[in-house]
């Protein structure tokens, strides 16, 4: 679609690693390391010359301490000139013609922290000017500072978790657990099948493992082919352990991988993050609809970032408290994140990827995709085909 100042945003290909549970097929494998191979299968699959890439965006929710900027080292490879950057919207600026973005995510090395009080002690023993002045300040850590910290996932300005706003969506929307584990079941399930007849391994570049002896990884393994309603039923909620619905079951995984696309055009809205932090589609959607001079009818697939079925389920319940008919056969229709895996800041391009790819298929002319976030944002894109 047309930006603001008539320039065009195209997405023409994408590609991604498999996607792969936390502490599994990609446990040993550094997310830098994940991003710059998906940046070289990409820029091979489309037969581009690095020299002809403007700009390089990349994201990652969870940075590792050591390497923070993922993106710069991504442009670092020698495929691509020095003078690349991190660039935002580049191209609809004019600043850029050809622009690389995605993402990564490796949540099987997340960076563990020292406790504040640990922290302290260490800071005052390097400055000690003495060995006496050093044991001093050492003799004062207690088993419990050793005790490491790792970073949540959850709102600075309320405390809670995804997941427990997940949980409080469900119960204020009246999403039941049948609805989610049903949702989550169907997502698997076309996973499943999108996987057998090729259409998600169009999107994969397999992972070749550094050590000869281990497996190619050619596929993301958190698809669950023998699951169901009566094991997913089983499974105790993680939230709210006496009263709540959702389940590891009903929800996205923590996952490894990459993704990456060359390139596109959005709208972003966001609520309160104390009231419903993952409903903001429902306000992105409309914008990104409008901004697109379309109606809801005329979208020919949807992709929804599921980052838990109740989300999702409210998020459908929102758009259709609008008036617009929920088409579930054109939404998600290769199942969605709770199967196919959640590295965070993979997901948008592997979202981007599988809509165009499937805009293709059925030879729809618009697709639209819309992603919750932290801080109680929305994203939402509408794509055109032509």
């Amino acid at each position: 679609m047309p930006a603001g100042n008539g320039r065009r945003v195209a997405v023409v290909a994408g590609r991604r690693t498999p996607f792969c549970r936390s502490g599994t097929a990609l446990k040993d494998v550094r997310a830098v390391d994940l991003a710059r191979f998906v940046a070289r299968e990409l820029l091979e699959r489309t037969d581009l010359a690095g020299a002809e890439v403007d700009a390089v965006i990349f994201g990652q929710v969870v940075p590792s301490a050591l390497v923070p900027n993922v993106a710069r080292e991504v442009s670092l490879l020698p495929q691509f000139p020095k003078e690349i950057a991190n660039a935002h919207d580049e191209i609809v600026s004019g600043h850029a013609d050809v622009v690389l973005a995605g993402g990564v995510e490796s949540l099987s090395d997340i960076p563990i922290l020292a406790s504040r009080r640990l922290a302290d002690i260490l800071v005052e023993a390097s400055k000690a000017k003495s060995l006496g002045a050093r044991l001093r300040a050492f003799s004062r850590i207690r088993p419990r500072d050793l005790v490491p910290v790792s970073p949540a996932i959850a709102e600075p300005s309320t405390g809670e978790s995804m997941g427990q706003s997940a949980e409080k969506m469900a119960k204020e929307n009246r999403i039941s657990r049948e609805a989610q584990d049903r949702w989550a079941l169907r997502s698997h399930q076309l996973a499943a099948r999108a996987t057998d007849d090729g259409r998600l391994g169009g999107e994969v570049a397999p992972w070749f493992p550094p050590r000869p002896a281990d497996p190619v990884v050619t596929s993301d393994n958190g698809i669950r082919r023998d699951t169901s309603l009566e094991q997913m039923a089983k499974l105790k909620p993680v939230f709210d352990r006496r009263y709540g619905s959702v389940t590891a079951a009903n929800s996205s995984p923590l996952t490894d991988g990459a993704s990456a696309v060359l390139l596109m055009s959005d709208a972003v809205a966001a609520v309160d993050p104390g009231w419903q932090l993952l409903q903001a589609p429902i306000f992105a959607v409309p914008q990104a609809l409008d901004r697109a001079g379309i109606e809801w009818r005329d979208l020919g697939v949807i992709e929804v970032h599921e980052a838990f079925a109740a989300q999702v389920l409210s998020n459908i319940q929102g758009w259709a408290a609008k008036g617009w008919e929920i088409n579930e056969d054109v939404i998600n229709v290769m199942g969605g994140s709770i199967a196919i895996g959640h590295p965070f800041g993979a997901t948008g391009a592997r979202i981007v990827t599988t809509l165009a790819n499937e805009m293709v298929r059925r030879d729809a002319q618009f697709g639209l995709l819309s992603i919750c976030a932290q801080g109680g944002m929305g994203f939402a894109m509408v794509l055109e085909r032509r």
